[in-house]
């Protein structure tokens, strides 16, 4: 059986005989014809895997046929082989859309190698993929149990993130498998490795801790607020690494990334924590003791990031910057969105801009309600893909866009990411324990101590204490915490759902990147 079916269209295709059994030799079956209008009725009738294409012949030029072949089936890959270089003629054959380009004489090795290229291509970047990821396994494993840092353990998960997205090029259930257990055992140590140093990071007067939700602003935005340049501080909502790395390519096209780095979000990792935290540059119960009418805990009424603004104004007059001019802007609809396209040449007055984007949260959340979001973002890969559908259509691009010719700063990051929970664990609570799946508090909380990080004081992690003995407990890796009543209705409703709140690398290890415009 062949490897492929070629049509090759050239008026002295005589001349090419040798070629032609050069490719039969190699197992292509290759059909020759010597005009466009026979090429364009060929592959009406025929299955086509690629066509080589000769630009200048009599009757109908290689560029018309092209066209044709396109109108008939764009997804045939064309070869355009031409004497002519002329850079109008390469414009045209790129911009119809032509999967490679090759200049006359043409050699046998040379238009073998542009067919391996298109037909084999995703065989051999599998098999590539494949035996790279099982020589890295090894490194991966050796880092993973040599005791590493904060900033080690920041180089892993981009590594793993890194794999993760190189394995959607293989083809082997298997190296996916021996990945996906990879990545679990790092979850697994991470969740030791968090549990034995995130408090010793937020005594007073720590040294050699990470960057973090808290300290964010002033050691990764304020930084980059310089007067004759604005810069926008755009934050994502609940954007993991790998979701950032989804949207990289777009963001791309329009800026150059200076830096692309990594930050901790603190516990909980949700919302209404860290992102007050990284607004008022203070850990929750400093927000609480400062501002005690404004913080609100999670069974307290009403919502519970309305005043980030206030927070983040106060965090620049404590740093003795209260003279940068900022704009403070908060996407929840998409007439938001529309407003930020219409207005974002006037927010060039502004030294800083930030723009708070509620997407990504409302899609996890979505996502757990509704079926249709759970068909449509079902597993990581999804997840990303439908990150990147909503940024590349979003009001912010568009803004964005309109700008790139300015010249400006960004600093993009998020509050927390997500993961996607599969193993349930019991939890039993008085009324006053909070509902989330990823974290709880309450008094006489009953649970495995194995299954959770507890803190019996939540003030030893900056959080406030709630009620009288309320104690905080954080999920750990992909786990996800049920009451007992209802408990297997709820287990099926919430499994393989995105959930925030708790410890893991996808939910605390999360991007913070400095784009300037080309």
């Amino acid at each position: 059986m062949a490897i492929a079916t070629i049509l090759w269209v050239d008026d002295e295709i005589e001349s090419l005989h040798s070629q032609k059994i050069f490719l039969e030799n190699k197992g292509y079956e290759v059909h020759t014809l010597t005009n466009g209008f026979e090429a364009i009725d060929f592959v009406k009738e025929h299955h086509v895997d690629v066509v080589l294409l000769d630009e200048s012949m009599p009757g109908i030029t290689g560029l018309e046929t092209l066209q044709k072949i396109k109108e008939v089936n764009r997804q045939i890959p064309v070869v355009l082989i031409t004497k002519n270089e002329t850079e109008n003629l390469m414009d045209d054959a790129i911009g119809s859309q032509i999967t490679d380009y090759l200049i006359k004489p043409v050699n046998p090795n040379q238009v073998w190698l542009s067919l391996k290229k298109i037909i084999d291509n995703k065989r051999l970047v599998a098999e590539k993929t494949t035996t790279a990821y099982q020589q890295q396994f090894r490194h991966l494993f050796m880092a993973l149990n040599s005791n590493p840092d904060y900033n080690e353990w920041m180089d892993i998960y981009k590594k793993l993130v890194y794999w993760e997205l190189e394995m959607e090029k293989s083809d082997s259930p298997e190296m996916r498998e021996v990945f996906q257990t990879q990545k679990q055992e790092a979850n697994t140590e991470f969740f030791k490795f968090i549990s034995k140093n995130y408090a010793g990071w937020l005594k007073p007067g720590a040294t050699n801790i990470p960057v973090m939700g808290h300290n964010l602003v002033k050691q990764k935005v304020l930084p980059n607020v310089e007067k004759g340049t604005t810069t926008f501080f755009i934050l994502i909502d609940n954007l993991r690494y790998d979701q950032w790395k989804a949207i990289q390519p777009l963001f791309a096209e329009n800026f150059r990334i200076v830096e692309e780095d990594t930050f901790y979000s603190i516990l909980p990792t949700a919302t209404q924590y860290a992102r007050n935290a990284i607004f008022a540059g203070m850990l929750p119960v400093e927000i609480e003791k400062q501002f005690p009418n404004e913080w609100k805990n999670d069974d307290d009424e009403g919502g519970k990031n309305m005043h980030e603004e206030e927070f983040f104004r106060a965090q620049l007059k404590r740093l003795k910057r209260p003279d940068i001019k900022f704009s403070y802007t908060k996407i929840i609809h998409h007439t938001d969105g529309q407003q930020l396209v219409n207005n974002v040449h006037n927010l060039l007055q502004n030294d800083l801009n930030i723009i708070i984007y509620n997407f990504v949260d409302m899609l996890s959340h979505a996502r757990t309600e509704m079926e249709v979001l759970k068909e449509l973002a079902a597993d990581e890969t999804s997840y990303r893909s439908i990150t990147r559908s909503w940024f590349e259509h979003s009001p912010l691009n568009q803004a964005l866009k309109r700008i790139a010719d300015k010249k400006i700063n960004i600093v993009l990051a998020t509050d927390h990411g997500s993961v996607r929970v599969k193993t349930p664990c019991k939890v039993i609570g008085d009324k006053q324990t909070t509902a989330n799946l990823r974290y709880k508090h309450g008094r006489n909380l009953n649970y495995d101590p194995k299954e959770v990080l507890a803190f019996r004081d939540p003030r030893e992690i900056g959080l406030p204490v709630p009620n009288v003995n309320s104690s905080f407990i954080f999920a750990k890796e992909d786990g996800f915490l049920c009451y007992p009543n209802n408990y297997n209705y709820y287990v099926n409703y919430y499994r393989n759902t995105f959930q925030h709140g708790g410890v893991s690398l996808e939910e605390m290890i999360i991007p913070v990147v400095k784009m300037v415009s080309k």
